[in-house]
């Protein structure tokens, strides 16, 4: 049995956006009841190098937001990373969930040998659909949803791999 582009991208990007939506819920009542200023794992990163929590986010969204929409042949919307609390960090995710919704299997379905062409400035790459949701797209959401996670557990967030993987 085979699996199609569709099912390892906008169910797996809905799935996992989900589970986040619900971990930044945890972030905030955590903070509420810790008295904790939400503005520091918002801002809080795990090196000084790294993407602070607020940035993995805005990444992993554009990760989902942008891979379902180069897969289907459309340019994708902007999002301003203008986010500062974790009431529009969990807009912005379930404005990414809504968005991937839009599609449907026959519009990502048959992208594996399709060329997605992305410019960035003055770069321009090219790729495979499928080379570019396996070794790109999938790689780099995943990254950054763990990278929350990571931020959030390291300060002391009560959650746990049910909560990342979700119940289901």
């Amino acid at each position: 049995m085979s699996i199609s582009m569709y099912q390892i991208s906008v169910p797996v990007f809905t799935r996992m956006l989900t589970n986040l939506a619900a971990i930044i819920e945890k972030a905030a009542a955590h903070c509420e009841e810790k008295k904790i200023d939400p503005a520091v794992l918002i801002n809080y990163r795990l090196y000084p190098d790294m993407f602070a929590f607020a940035k993995q986010i805005q990444i992993a969204t554009d990760a989902a937001r942008n891979g379902t929409a180069y897969l289907a042949g459309e340019d994708p919307p902007k999002f301003d990373n203008t986010e500062q609390s974790f009431a529009e960090l969990a807009e912005r995710v379930n404005k990414t969930i809504a968005f991937v919704n839009t599609y449907r299997p026959e519009q990502i379905d048959g992208s594996e040998e399709k060329d997605v062409v992305i410019k960035r400035g003055e770069t321009t790459v090219t790729y495979k659909g499928q080379a570019y949701l396996l070794n790109r797209v999938l790689p780099n959401f995943f990254f950054h949803i763990t990278t929350a996670y990571d931020i959030l557990r390291h300060n002391g967030v009560a959650l746990g791999k049910k909560d990342y993987l979700g119940t289901h």
